[in-house]
């Protein structure tokens, strides 16, 4: 059995959801008390990935940065060795997928072969979407990349993510 670590890092913009994933993968909890993450805080938890005809044991370290224009100096030092990175956008606020590119922008020139994996986060919230399924699904394309239509408060997809991000890393 082969134990492997690897560095994901969280991308997007403030108050989308990147936390509060995080959290709901690692403890299985959502907490609406918005709480700005400042800087970065590092999570980790090891899942079982199966290849070939082995299983992997792998442990993510969840890399969730900041969002905020005030760290972005400081964010070529965090996405330093990351093998890939969940984009987040709040499909309440169309502005923050379009804000992504920047993110994949940066860790592109850091880091050329990084995977990726977008979370469309807030999808209970029908009633306020200003990114429709459609666009999400564009967007995915454009880039060539995976995506999920997420919910940290009540957890739909979001393991499902964060095990496709692993299936990515151990192939």
């Amino acid at each position: 059995m082969l134990t492997l670590q690897k560095k994901i890092c969280l991308l997007g913009d403030f108050a989308v959801g990147k936390t509060s994933l995080v959290r709901r993968f690692i403890y299985n909890r959502f907490d609406d008390k918005y709480i700005s993450t400042i800087g970065v805080k590092v999570s980790r938890k090891t899942v079982a990935i199966p290849r070939a005809n082995d299983i992997v044991n792998l442990t993510i370290m969840l890399w969730d940065l900041a969002g905020s224009e005030e760290f972005s100096h400081m964010r070529a030092s965090y996405l330093r060795g990351a093998a890939g990175a969940v984009l987040v956008c709040d499909m309440t606020r169309a502005e923050t997928l379009e804000n992504l590119q920047v993110y994949i922008d940066d860790l592109v020139q850091l880091t050329p072969n990084a995977h990726f994996v977008l979370a469309a986060n807030k999808n209970d919230l029908l009633a306020q979407h200003q990114v429709s399924p459609h666009e999400i699904e564009q967007f995915a394309k454009k880039y060539n990349i995976s995506y999920r239509l997420t919910s940290a408060k009540t957890g739909e997809e979001v393991d499902t993510l964060f095990r496709y991000m692993g299936n990515m890393l151990v192939k």
